[in-house]
């Protein structure tokens, strides 16, 4: 694969700026939407989260991507290579934004008191941390018998609706300044169009953004627009075990850490294989406890969000990414968190800035789970996105009650039915895209017995809540335990469906797909 480095030193350098500053402003985005979203909707006090949070949770990071790194480093001497690419490690954006809304906000609200939340929160990211550990060694597994469609569908969801949509959102709460770093960005990075010097679109798309945010802030044109902070001061994480305390009064949110744990996995496990069809082909298995031993590593020094391989190796390798810019953006990350560069770049970058670089991300992973799934399970990708769809949409209804200080409870009984119906679909929505896209092209293969499989596990896993859970925070539980029937008609449904598929025999499209697959052979 061609890639700018390969076209002379200078691209190689601006290549690896480009790639730097792509996934060190992605962390610091997500820091930032974790900021926004404790300040603005829970009135959390924001001492804790620049000087206690922030500097915990850049730890992960520093220690995820020195790890990447040195595995880049390995492999690049193993075959040879110069354009090998480091693997992206940073904060994961849908946990992140999970444990604001689910943990920490709640907590905030039920208790008042914001050093207990945090270490809520960091109770919560070590319970995540052990379950990451545990599930990191059937990687290797997983990864051969899931079809590429359903390895990817589930993360091109993301990368169009979560990454794409949401964050455009906030490109039009500022349009001036998200437009112009939108159109600076797919200008620079997807068309390749150069600046004068040479500089990176990255830099300019945020620069620009920065500027213009600030300038009609101070002219009274933005109407929640707040001076930025300039001040800095050392904030050098601290090795705690205190959090251990409120162990016992984080086990109800173990039934987040579960899914958020596992979902990281999977999307591990997918971003392996994106790597390797970009050419760079790491074990699963040592990427993956990266990330689950890192962000246990972040709970014990004050983290709160979790650390996962990021999406878009692609993405990276296009710009020119190698060994280095992993090395460049922990050092950046674990360097700017000590001495509160970080917590400034949180306090003065707005998101319309930031949003264009997750937008581009996204539309990296939509494109590469279309190119590298055969043509014929297009169909297995695309219905991997419809339980994406289904959580960004309450994500943002969520927004709309919280803003309100309204529940569910409160809407007309047909909005009730449409809000849990949106609930459950949205519940769990990784592993669901998973299932849903590996039964759909096995299908499509004539493979009957696999999509029976998918079915009936879809069915077990329906009933304890691992998808389509039936509590609004999207817990696990027992069968029993669940309040109402919803969850057992779910799995009686996915019964009935394995039961359609058990009885059918492969048509003409699946003797067909079989016959040219086993030609190919």
């Amino acid at each position: 694969m061609t890639v700018e480095g390969d076209q002379g030193g200078g691209n190689r350098f601006w290549g690896e700026v480009a790639a730097f500053l792509t996934l060190f402003l992605d962390n610091v985005g997500v820091l930032i939407f974790l900021s926004a979203i404790l300040v603005f909707t829970f009135n959390y006090p924001p001492e804790i989260i620049l000087t206690r949070m922030i500097p915990g949770t850049a730890v992960g990071v520093f220690c995820g991507d020195l790890i990447y790194t040195w595995l880049a480093v390995r492999l690049r001497k193993k075959t040879g290579r110069t354009d090998v690419t480091a693997m992206p490690l940073g904060l994961d954006t849908p946990s992140t934004i999970g444990i604001a809304y689910a943990v920490l906000g709640p907590a905030y609200v039920a208790t008042r008191d914001a050093e207990l939340t945090w270490h809520i929160g960091m109770a919560t990211l070590f319970m995540i941390g052990v379950v990451k550990i545990v599930t990191s060694f059937f990687g290797d597994w997983l990864q051969r018998v899931i079809p590429t469609a359903g390895l990817l569908g589930p993360l091109a969801g993301i990368g169009l609706l979560l990454l794409g949509f949401l964050p455009l959102l906030d490109v039009f709460g500022e349009p001036i300044a998200g437009l112009v770093a939108l159109g600076t960005i797919l200008a620079a990075v997807l068309a390749r169009m150069e600046f004068p010097g040479r500089m990176p679109g990255v830099l300019v798309a945020v620069v620009l953004g920065t500027l213009i945010h600030l300038a009609l802030g101070y002219g009274g044109h933005l109407p929640e627009f707040r001076p930025p902070s300039l001040e800095m001061r050392l904030c050098l994480p601290v090795f705690s075990l205190d959090f251990l305390e409120s162990l016992p009064r984080s086990l109800p949110y173990l039934s987040l850490a579960v899914p958020f744990g596992i979902m990281t996995i999977i999307g591990g496990i997918d971003n392996t294989e994106s790597a390797r069809l970009a050419g760079d082909a790491y074990r699963s298995r040592g990427i993956l406890l990266t990330e689950a031993f890192t962000s246990l590593i972040a709970a014990f020094f004050g983290g709160v969000a979790q650390t996962t391989p990021y999406i878009g190796h692609p993405a990276y390798k296009k710009m020119g990414g190698t060994c280095w810019y992993t090395l460049f953006t922990g050092a950046a990350i674990g360097v700017g968190a000590a001495i509160g560069l970080l917590s400034l770049f949180v306090a003065l970058i707005p998101r319309a800035a930031l949003a264009p670089i997750f937008i581009f991300i996204g539309f990296e992973m939509t494109r590469q789970a279309y190119q590298e799934a055969p043509p014929r399970h297009s169909p297995a990708v695309s219905i991997c996105f419809l339980p994406v769809a289904a959580n960004m949409v309450v994500i943002v209804l969520g927004q709309f009650l919280g803003a309100l200080a309204a529940t569910p409870d409160a809407l007309p009984p047909r909005l009730q039915i449409l809000h849990q119906s949106l609930t459950v679909l949205s519940n769990g929505f990784i592993v669901t895209g998973l299932l849903w896209g590996t039964m759909l092209a096995c299908l499509i293969d004539g493979k009957r017995r696999p999509a029976v499989l998918c079915a009936v596990l879809c069915a077990l896993f329906s009933l304890c809540g691992i998808i389509h859970s039936v509590l609004p925070s999207g817990g696990i539980y027992l069968p029993w335990q669940a309040a109402g029937s919803t969850h057992c008609l779910i799995a009686a449904g996915y019964g009935s469906m394995a039961v359609v598929f058990a009885v059918l025999r492969p048509g003409g499209v699946g003797k067909r797909n079989r016959s040219a697959r086993d030609g190919g052979a």
